[in-house]
C-alpha cells in the first residue's frame, strides 16, 4: 500500500526533488559531483527531507516537512550517523534509515475531542456575548421609558436579568475552571488519578462559590420563563387579577423559590462534600 502511495505521489514529489537538490548546491555540493565525507554524513535527499551534514555519532533532528499533509507538522524526524562517517543503515537492507515516528502520529481522538471542544467553546461564548449585549440593551430601554413600566415588562426585564447573570456567571466559571493553568494541571493528571480527585474535597472557595452562583442563576433563567407562563395563564383564566398584587409573589417565586435551592443543593451534592454545601 505504501508504495502504491509513494507511486501516486511520485509526479508530485518531483518537484520537491528539483528543490532539494537546488539547496544541496546552493550549501555547496553541486549536483552529481563527487562529495568528500571528511569523516562527516554528506548531506543527502531521501525523497521526503533535505538532510544536513551531521557528524559522527549524533543524532540530528529535523522538522516534519509541512508539505507533507497527514504529517504531524509539531514533530520531529530523527537521523543517525555512525561512527564511520555514513548515515545508518536499515538492518539487513542496503538503504539508509531515518526515523519518521513523530511525523507519522496523526491526530487521536483526544486530539479530535479537544478541538471540538474548542470550537464549541468558541460558538457558546460568542452567542451568551451576543444574548449579554443585546439583553442590557433591552433591560435599559425597559427602565429608562416609563410608559413602558408595566406588570407585564417588569416579569420581563426580571426575566431578562437572569439571563444575564446566567451568561456573567458562565464567563466568570469559565475564567476560573478553564483558564491556563488549570487546564495544564488536568492534562498532568492521570486516568487512574481521576477517582480520587474527584472524591477529594476542594481547598479553593471561589471555585465553590462561582459555580453555586451559576448553578443558582441557570436555574432561575428557566423558572423566570415559568413565571412567564403563570403570568399569562392568570391572565386568560382569571377574572378578577391583581397584576400588582402578585407581582411580589411572581417575583419571590422566580428568585428566591425553594425548589431553586433545593436543586442547588441536590447538584452539589455531586460535587462538593455535603459540609460545605
Amino acid at each position: 500500500m505504501l508504495s502504491c502511495y509513494a507511486n501516486t505521489l511520485e509526479a508530485g514529489w518531483a518537484g520537491v526533488s528539483f528543490l532539494a537538490e537546488m539547496q544541496l548546491v546552493v550549501m555547496g555540493f553541486p549536483h552529481g559531483a563527487d562529495v568528500e565525507s571528511n569523516g562527516f554524513c554528506v548531506p543527502e535527499w531521501d525523497n521526503l527531507i533535505c538532510w544536513p551534514e551531521a557528524a559522527p555519532g549524533k543524532v540530528i533532528s529535523i522538522p516534519c516537512p509541512d508539505y507533507i499533509y497527514d504529517f504531524n507538522h509539531e514533530g520531529f524526524a530523527h537521523r543517525q550517523c555512525d561512527l564511520n562517517g555514513s548515515w545508518a543503515l536499515v538492518p539487513n537492507q542496503n538503504r539508509t534509515w531515518a526515523n519518521y515516528t513523530e511525523c507519522a502520529k496523526f491526530l487521536t481522538l483526544e486530539t479530535t475531542q479537544k478541538e471540538v471542544f474548542h470550537r464549541l467553546y468558541l460558538i457558546y461564548t460568542v452567542g451568551y456575548s451576543i444574548s449579554l449585549g443585546s439583553l442590557t440593551i433591552a433591560v435599559m430601554i425597559l427602565a429608562y421609558f416609563r410608559r413602558l413600566h408595566c406588570t407585564r415588562n417588569y416579569i420581563h426585564m426580571h426575566l431578562f436579568v437572569s439571563f444575564i447573570l446566567r451568561a456573567i456567571s458562565i464567563f466568570v466559571k469559565d475564567g476560573i475552571l478553564y483558564s491556563g493553568s488549570a487546564l495544564e494541571e488536568m492534562e498532568i493528571i492521570k486516568e487512574d488519578e481521576f477517582r480520587s480527585m474527584t472524591e477529594a474535597t476542594p481547598t479553593d472557595n471561589s471555585t465553590l462559590v462561582i459555580v453555586t452562583l451559576f448553578l443558582y442563576f441557570l436555574a432561575t433563567s428557566y423558572y423566570w420563563i415559568l413565571v412567564e407562563g403563570l403570568y399569562l395563564h392568570s391572565l386568560i383564566f382569571m377574572a378578577f387579577f391583581s397584576e400588582k398584587k402578585y407581582l411580589c409573589g411572581f417575583t419571590m417565586f422566580g428568585w428566591v423559590d425553594r425548589g431553586t435551592t433545593g436543586s442547588l443543593r441536590i447538584s452539589g451534592l455531586g460535587c462538593f462534600p455535603a459540609d460545605i454545601s
